[in-house]
């Protein structure tokens, strides 16, 4: 792994590949990458060996696998498990036109490919964690990058630059940020749960009152640990939650843009198509064609 102290105005990444995946049970082959990899959970359970010791990782988890790291990973949920993927480098040094240019062929390995990793004074190298569990607002950083790197409209490397930049300044704060400290309480894991119950139903109502009777906590309270676990106050994750469910179902089902609507939450048509395109700049339809086309 190299490794080399530079300053944050000259990091400079580039994506190699960004992608949804749904795999299912079973492993795969043993890897090293010339590049770095970030492979987050949305459903499921997967597992990843390294140097002998097996390391478990469910949804809402991701890996950080850096360059050069000897690897065998292998899905553990049946009947799929549905994984968000990102290889990038961090100083756009390396040219990808194939899967081979970002794993190592170990019959022919070009140790000059290998991508260096930053050091700073303020964090140190992501490398020395492997498993993160990102905030809520840093998965939609990842999705948006998968939705530009796909659609690639005009100017979507700079757009995918910036926001991997954000995505690795998220990752580095997870390490000291409230969210993991308010997670480890009674509280926090309490809210962790009710986050997932509300993942699980977005279309239902979640009124400050029915949280607050669910953490058995008053409603200034419930809403203020909600807003450090989850680094959103409790209607902005909700309306973030739904919007993230609709892109899926536009992306992966055929389901009617009014069906799609009520799946979220939002049964009046023309209000969800018109909250849709204020958060995202298209249409629901549209953003289901482009999804599929490009």
């Amino acid at each position: 792994m190299m490794r080399q102290v530079v300053p944050y105005r000259e990091w400079s990444p580039s994506i190699h590949y960004a992608q949804y995946q749904r795999l299912l049970p079973g492993k795969l082959e043993r890897r090293r990458l010339y590049d770095y990899e970030l492979l987050y959970v949305r459903q499921g359970e997967a597992s990843t060996t390294i140097d002998g010791i097996r390391h478990v990782w469910k949804a809402g988890q991701l890996v950080y696998f850096p360059a050069g790291l000897y690897h065998q990973n292998e899905v553990v949920s049946s009947p799929s498990a549905d994984l968000l993927g990102i290889h990038f480098d961090y100083f756009s040094e390396l040219e990808v036109s194939s899967d081979e240019d970002m794993v190592v062929n170990e019959q022919q390995p070009v140790t000059e490919k290998f991508c260096i990793e930053p050091m700073n004074e303020t964090f140190p190298p992501l490398s020395e964690q492997l498993i993160y569990t990102p905030t809520h607002s840093c998965v939609q950083l990842m999705e948006q990058l998968v939705d530009e790197f796909t659609a690639r409209p005009p100017g979507y490397e700079l757009v995918c630059k910036a926001l991997m930049l954000n995505i690795l300044s998220q990752l580095q704060r997870t390490r000291s940020t409230l969210h993991d400290r308010a997670a480890e309480s009674v509280h926090g894991q309490r809210i962790l749960t009710l986050m997932k119950q509300m993942e699980a139903v977005p279309a239902e109502a979640w009124p400050s009152q029915r949280l607050a009777e669910s953490l058995r906590m008053t409603e200034d309270h419930a809403a203020k640990l909600f807003k450090q676990v989850a680094g959103q106050p409790p209607g902005e994750y909700l309306r973030a939650l739904r919007h993230r469910e609709a892109r899926r179902l536009l992306r992966e089902t055929e389901l009617s843009v009014e069906a799609v609507g009520a799946a979220v939450g939002c049964p009046d048509i023309h209000y969800f198509s018109r909250q849709f395109s204020k958060q995202e700049g298209l249409s629901p339809s549209m953003y289901r064609k482009l999804s599929r086309v490009l």
